[in-house]
């Protein structure tokens, strides 16, 4: 199975009606994955206001929290309490992303809690040493997103592909025998050759921001990441390219 995570960030673009729209967009690309069982699941991390009409009018899609705090329901005001986004159709959540940084101890506890709540986790990390330390508390995901290159239009894979290699190295170091989290590639993704070059290096995923939100035509941007992806797995089994 490959990954693709699209984070809409705070972007103006993919917000109210539009965040409607993106979220139409990416269900029926991946109906068409599906049907043509290509192994690629997505997911939107969108913002908290959105996930309960965005989970509710498409189903069978997962959607993400961009965030989660590690405190408790009921007296907390103002916070994003795990069991109440579960209640609102969040499936999972983005933790510890470049732009909202949180303490090692919170990210184990909230990877623990999630885990506890059938939800998925999705952990940032900044550079190798991040990856292997965050694998010890086995989150679904560890995204490897070095700050300089997000937003940047320049992919990981192109200008750091070492990162990658290395990351996965620290990632089967540090990981429990029966972790079984898998490495995502992030930062300054922007086309086919991005994606298809990080499942190259090692990654069973993307996650990507900008390089959809800011598209012209994200139907076609979506399917051609998409493609990139499919690409890198069909060569890695030896099978012929599909047209």
């Amino acid at each position: 199975m490959l990954y693709f995570v699209i984070n809409t960030k705070n972007y103006p673009e993919a917000s109210g009606r539009s965040a409607i729209r993106l979220a139409s967009i990416a269900n029926s690309v991946a109906q068409e994955l599906r049907r043509h069982k290509s192994n690629v699941e997505l997911i939107l991390s969108v913002p908290a206001f959105s996930i309960s009409l965005l989970s509710y009018r498409y189903p069978a899609l997962s959607f993400f929290a961009q965030h989660l705090d590690n405190v408790s329901e009921g007296s907390t005001t103002g916070f994003l309490v795990p069991e109440i986004a579960k209640v609102f159709g969040a499936s999972g959540s983005v933790l510890n992303h470049s732009e909202h940084r949180i303490p090692e101890e919170a990210i184990r506890r909230l990877v623990e809690r999630l885990r506890s709540l059938d939800m998925r986790s999705l952990v940032c990390a900044r550079d190798e040493n991040e990856v292997s330390r965050f694998a010890l508390y086995s989150p679904d995901f560890l995204a490897i997103e070095p700050p300089e290159l997000i937003g940047s239009g320049n992919a990981v894979s192109k200008a750091r592909p070492t990162l990658i290699s290395s990351s996965l190295d620290a990632l089967r170091r540090g990981r429990v025998a029966d972790s079984s989290t898998v490495l995502l590639c992030g930062a300054g993704i922007v086309d086919s050759i991005d994606a298809k070059r990080a499942v190259e290096l090692g990654a069973e995923g993307i996650l990507v921001a900008s390089g959809i939100v800011k598209a012209l035509d994200w139907k076609s941007k979506i399917r051609s990441l998409a493609k990139g992806l499919i690409a890198a797995k069909e060569e890695q089994l030896g099978r012929p390219k599909k047209e």
